[in-house]
C-alpha cells in the first residue's frame, strides 16, 4: 500500500464489528471535501488503538481510491523514527499518482540535489507545493486526485543528534536533550504541515495521530496555532469508550481458540469481564493477553487461569498503567525463570541480556545474530532467549537474512526503559553500553586473525558472520564508550577491568590497524577520503624527517 506501511510487521487493525462509531466519523470526515477542516488531529494514550484505527481508514482511503499518501512512524524502527523521511516518503507517493506530478518532484530534485537536507518546510514546499501548483497552471483536472495524506504515531519521532559534543555526561541530561530535540522537531513537522498544506489551497487532507505529548497538545491547546483550523478527536473521551469493542475482540478471539481446542467452554463470561475491566481503556492489554494465552506448546486455560491473578483485584487499578504493568512483569519474569531453567544458561543474567537485544533498534543497531556471536553466546542464541517472548515481540528477517528484534507495541519499551514501572525488571542503558563495551573489547582481542585478508570489493552479505561481528565491533565500541559516557563513570568493575585488560593486550593497537580495513568494506568512499589524508600526512612526515636530518647534517 505505501513504503512507509510495507515496513510494518503485522500492521494492527481493527476487527470487523470493533470502534464502528470512531471509526464511521473519521471516514465521515476523510470523505467530507467540503469541510474547512482539512486536518484531524486524533490523540489518545499509549495502547488506546491509535495505529489500528490509522490501519482500517488507510485501508478504507486505498478501497476508496482517494489515498494520496501514508506515514507511520515507529521509534524501533531506525528508518521510521526520525522526521528526515516523511516528506520525501509522501512525495514519493504522490508521485506515483500522477506522472506530471512525478516529473516535477524529479525537476525539484535536480534543481536543488540538497532539498533533503534543508528544512521540512522548505522540503515540503518544494516537493509537493510547487509540483501541485504545477499541475492548476496546466489545468489538469484535481479533483480526481488522491487526496487522504495519514501520518501515524507523532509522538514516536525522535530528534536527530546534531552533534556528538551535545551529548553530555548526565544520563538525565541526555534524557532531556532527547525529548526537546524530539519535540522540536514534531513541532516542526505541525508547522511545516500547517503553512505548506493547509496555508496553501490544496485539496490534501491530513489524519494526523498522536500522544498527547507536549507538541501537539500545545499546538492544540487554547491559543496554539492548530486550535481553530483542526478536528480534534479525543480517544480518551467517554464518547469513544472501548469497553464493549475489547469485549467482543476477546469473545471471538477465544471461541476461536475453543474450536481449535474443541471445548468452546473453556472460558467464561466473567473471565472476559475481568480482563476488560483490567484493560482500563487500554485496547493493547487484551491483544497482549490475547497472544500470550494463545502462544504454541502453550495450554490456553492455564495461561488464561495465570494472567486472571495478575489483574488487581476488583479491576481497581490505584496507577493507570497497572494492569499492563502487571501483565508484562509477569510475562517478562515467565520467561526468565524458563530460559535460566535450561544448563547451557546457567550463569547468564537474562534481563541484561534480552534489553541488550531489545535495544538493538536506537542503541545498538545491529543484527540479533551479530549479537549473539558479540555477546559470547554462540549463532541462535537469540531464538532460545525470546522463545517465551512472542507475545511481545518478534525475531524478524530483514532484506540479507539478518534478524532483527521487533515490539508490537512501543508501550512494551516505555515499560522496560521506567525504573518506576519496571522495578527489579529494569536494566538502564549505562549498563547495557558498559556490557557492549565490554563485549565489543574481548571480541577485538580474540577475534578473526585472517580479517585483513579479505578483498576490497567483498559486500557486507559476503563477509562471514565472525568477520561481520569484529568489524561491528571496532565501529561501536566509540560509540558505547564516548556516546553515552559509559565510561567511566557508570561501568562495573568488571567492565573498568576490561578496559585495563584490553589496553594491556595491546587492543587500542588492534583497533587502530583494523579500523581502516573495516571502513574500506563500510563506507569505501569515507575510507577513500581519509586515506587521501593519511596519505598525504605520510608524505610530508617524511619530507620533515628528511628535512631535520639534513639540518642536523
Amino acid at each position: 500500500m505505501s513504503r512507509s506501511d510495507s515496513a510494518r510487521y503485522d500492521a494492527p487493525k481493527c476487527d470487523e464489528d470493533t470502534r464502528v462509531e470512531v471509526t464511521r466519523e473519521l471516514t465521515d470526515w476523510i470523505k467530507d471535501r467540503d469541510s474547512p477542516q482539512r486536518l484531524l488531529c486524533m490523540t489518545g494514550a499509549a495502547g488506546s488503538g491509535k495505529s489500528a484505527l490509522q490501519q482500517t481508514i488507510a485501508e478504507r482511503s486505498f478501497g476508496l481510491d482517494i489515498l494520496a499518501a501514508a506515514f507511520f512512524f515507529s521509534s524501533t524502527d531506525s528508518t521510521r523514527n526520525t522526521a528526515s523521511p516523511v516528506v520525501a516518503t509522501i512525495a514519493y507517493q504522490l508521485g506515483l499518482k500522477h506522472p506530471l506530478f512525478q516529473s516535477s518532484i524529479v525537476a525539484a530534485v535536480k534543481r536543488n540535489p540538497l532539498i533533503f537536507s534543508q528544512s521540512l518546510q522548505s522540503q515540503m514546499e518544494e516537493l509537493i507545493v510547487c509540483p501541485f501548483k504545477s499541475l492548476r497552471s496546466k489545468q489538469i483536472g484535481i479533483r480526481t486526485f488522491p487526496y487522504a495524506i495519514l501520518i501515524d504515531g507523532l509522538d514516536e519521532c525522535k530528534g536527530e543528534l546534531d552533534d556528538v559534543a551535545d551529548v553530555a555526561a548526565d544520563p538525565t541530561h541526555v534524557d532531556a536533550e532527547d525529548r526537546r530535540r524530539a519535540e522540536d522537531r514534531q513541532e516542526e513537522l505541525l508547522v511545516a504541515i500547517k503553512h505548506c498544506l493547509l496555508d496553501n489551497d490544496l485539496p490534501f487532507r491530513v489524519f494526523l495521530s498522536s500522544r498527547p505529548e507536549w507538541a501537539i497538545r500545545t499546538a492544540l491547546a487554547p491559543g496554539g496555532y492548530l486550535r481553530e483550523i483542526a478536528y480534534h478527536l479525543e480517544l480518551s473521551s467517554h464518547k469513544y469508550d472501548a469497553s464493549g469493542d475489547m469485549r467482543r475482540y476477546l469473545e471471538r478471539r477465544f471461541k476461536d481458540i475453543g474450536l481449535r481446542m474443541g471445548n468452546p467452554q473453556w472460558f467464561t463470561q466473567a473471565d472476559i469481564e475481568t480482563l476488560v475491566r483490567a484493560a482500563s481503556g487500554q485496547f493493547i492489554y487484551v491483544a497482549t493477553v490475547y497472544k500470550y494465552i494463545s502462544q504454541r506448546r502453550a495450554s490456553p486455560s492455564e495461561r488464561l487461569k495465570i494472567v486472571l491473578t495478575w489483574t488487581p483485584h476488583g479491576g481497581l487499578m490505584a496507577r493507570p498503567f497497572e494492569a499492563l504493568d502487571r501483565l508484562y512483569t509477569n510475562i517478562l519474569l515467565a520467561a526468565k525463570k524458563a530460559y535460566e531453567a535450561v544448563d547451557t544458561h546457567r550463569g547468564r543474567d537474562f534481563l541484561l541480556l534480552f534489553r541488550v537485544y531489545h535495544s538493538n533498534d536506537d542503541l545498538t543497531q545491529m543484527s540479533a545474530d551479530t549479537l549473539s556471536v558479540l555477546l559470547g553466546l554462540g549463532p541462535g542464541a537469540e531464538e532460545s532467549l525470546v522463545s517465551n517472548l512472542h507475545s511481545l515481540v518478534v525475531l524478524e528477517k530483514e532484506s540479507g537474512g539478518r534478524l532483527y528484534l521487533r515490539q508490537y507495541h512501543k508501550s512494551y519499551s516505555d515499560f522496560l526503559e521506567t525504573e518506576s514501572r519496571a522495578k527489579d525488571l529494569f536494566v538502564s542503558r549505562s549498563r547495557v553500553c558498559a556490557h557492549l563495551a565490554k563485549c565489543c573489547m574481548q571480541y577485538i582481542i580474540e577475534g578473526p586473525l585472517d580479517f585483513v585478508s579479505l578483498p576490497d570489493t567483498c559486500q557486507w552479505r559476503q563477509i562471514p558472520l565472525p568477520e561481520r561481528t569484529l568489524i561491528e565491533a571496532v565501529n561501536k565500541l566509540p560509540y558505547f564508550l564516548e556516546n553515552y559516557r559509559v565510561f567511566p563513570m557508570h561501568m562495573d568493575d568488571e567492565a573498568i577491568e576490561a578496559v585495563v585488560g584490553f589496553t594491556q593486550k595491546d587492543g587500542w593497537s588492534k583497533l587502530n590497524k583494523i579500523l581502516p580495513r573495516a571502513y574500506r568494506i563500510l563506507a569505501p568512499e569515507v575510507a577513500a577520503f581519509i586515506n587521501g589524508f593519511v596519505e598525504k600526512w605520510m608524505r610530508d612526515a617524511e619530507e620533515w624527517g628528511r628535512v631535520k636530518q639534513r639540518a642536523r647534517g
